[in-house]
């Protein structure tokens, strides 16, 4: 089964998980038409008013998609006294697994951003809104809000828009009980001092704020880890997510070995307001149901490509999160065919990176627990393993005009399904040294039916001090036998 599909399972598990959240809420309102034509008055469009609708912005939209997981949440923010405030309130209640503690603060004005939508172009956003602090009694209350919440939590997340909620008390009291407690807390940062959230597990900035906070280039790879390196050092963060737009995403955590590369998933973009909300829930639950840190980014990778195709402040549901794994297994593993060419390219990747290339071959015709047992034990024995696969042509020199019973494109799918396999090319030739010559593979793998003496390239890999590694069979299991046992 391919990483992907595993991740369906933490899906399932979503609806069991309970997070903190605490941050800026806003409300964002849309009021849409149609332009017709241009005013008399001024050179503007004429907005005909057709549809007016509102939804949780900010931390409110980040319990949003925490609702429409189906997870739970306890939600800390503040509001106006004022009808946008209370718009906020009622929207708040109406999410029926989010527990709100909503502090009121008469001197505040709730921040609300209006956009004027003519068919789907956005003509303009007004804003209505408070950016100072909190008076002392509020962040008192709110301090001791959070300080008696207890353990109930399977990871906190701290919203910051930079709309005044989140002063540093406020901050070092939310990423003090998550450390208390032992959960792991979710920053989406604002500003460039990222020392305010000193302590905090992962902070998730975009590539511009990523490269403001550190005053340091994030054209390539190699930069942005460096980045996130440089932030984790100086600023005493465990973590750092930098979602990279099209680009995808880059984890650096003291949890992993070596950063991981998240390749985006949004088939379109439409809209990527509230894409970072998006990701600091899902990435948040998925944490809070148990998973690790790479495949809670997974999740959350592929739930950001989902929101972006949607118009405005958005969220995914798990059904949708589902279809998407889906797709992608399938997208996948046709990812992974590559030709010689191609091998080539990917392999000086992998090897940049310090990675132990791998190599097998055969029929694969049709898959059974002997591929299976020989493939994982291949890639235990690297770090990335290449299959060579035998063409349909290929087949028939080697097995007779009946094989092989599934064609090449059909064997090459089931193969690149298989979490074990990173890459697989298709060789003509009745043996692969000629794609062994090509793709000098650090280590070769063969099952233990053969010697190290007649598999095909062993020399060659041992010329230049390769390894090479006889993996043991499973008694019975061949597609021969399988093939015989269908036609009894």
């Amino acid at each position: 089964m391919s990483a992907l599909s595993n991740l369906t399972d933490l899906i399932d598990q979503l609806g069991t998980a309970h997070v903190l959240c605490v941050g800026d809420v806003m409300l964002d309102r849309y009021v849409s038409g149609t332009v017709e034509r241009i005013s008399p008055e001024a050179p503007i469009p004429v907005l005909r008013i057709e549809k007016q609708s509102a939804m949780l912005g900010g931390a409110g939209n980040v319990v949003n998609n925490i609702s429409a997981l189906g997870g739970g949440a306890r939600f800390v923010a503040v509001v106006g006294d004022d009808d946008a405030g209370r718009e906020v309130q009622y929207l708040v209640k109406s999410l029926d697994t989010i527990t709100a503690d909503l502090v009121i603060d008469c001197a505040r004005k709730t921040t609300l951003k209006t956009r004027f939508v003519g068919g789907t172009q956005q003509l303009m956003r007004a804003d209505t809104e408070t950016t100072d602090a909190m008076r002392e009694g509020l962040e008192a209350q709110v301090l001791d809000q959070v300080s008696s919440l207890g353990n109930g939590f399977g990871a906190v997340i701290l919203s910051d828009y930079g709309k005044g909620f989140l002063s540093d008390a406020v901050i070092a009291c939310v990423i003090e009980t998550a450390n208390k407690a032992g959960v792991p807390i979710i920053v989406d940062p604002k500003g460039v001092d990222y020392s305010r959230y000193k302590g905090a597990d992962l902070v998730t900035p975009n590539k511009k704020e990523l490269s403001e906070a550190t005053q340091m280039p994030v054209a390539t790879d190699e930069d942005v880890i460096a980045a996130c390196q440089h932030l984790m050092n100086t600023c005493g963060l465990k973590g750092v997510l930098a979602t990279r737009s099209a680009e995808g995403m880059t984890l650096v955590s003291t949890r992993l070995d070596q950063p991981q590369h998240l390749t985006a998933q949004a088939r379109e973009v439409f809209d990527v307001s509230g894409a970072g909300d998006t990701v600091v829930a899902t990435m948040a639950l998925a944490l809070a149901a148990g998973a690790n840190m790479v495949d809670a980014a997974s999740l959350a990778n592929t739930a950001a490509g989902i929101v972006v195709a949607k118009s405005g402040t958005a969220t995914v549901s798990a059904p949708e999160l589902s279809r998407a794994l889906h797709h992608q297994d399938i997208g996948e593993a046709e990812a992974k065919l590559a030709d010689l060419d191609q091998a080539d390219i990917q392999l000086n990747k992998w090897r940049g990176q310090n990675l132990k290339v791998g190599f097998t071959n055969g029929c694969f015709d049709l898959l059974h627990p002997g591929h299976i047992s020989l493939l994982t034990q291949a890639r235990g024995a690297c770090d990335k393993l290449v299959v060579g696969l035998n063409s349909d042509t290929s087949v028939r020199l080697l097995k007779g005009e009946t094989r092989p019973v599934q064609t090449e494109a059909s064997r090459a799918a089931v193969l690149g399904a298989l979490s074990v396999v990173d890459l697989i090319v298709i060789f003509s030739d009745e043996t692969p040294l000629q794609l062994i010559e090509s793709l000098k593979p650090d280590v070769l793998i063969k099952g233990s039916d053969y010697t190290i003496d007649t598999v095909v390239g062993a020399d060659i890999v041992q010329s230049y001090g390769g390894k090479v590694v006889l993996a043991e069979l499973v008694d019975g299991q061949s597609t021969t036998n399988t093939i015989a046992r269908m036609g009894q």
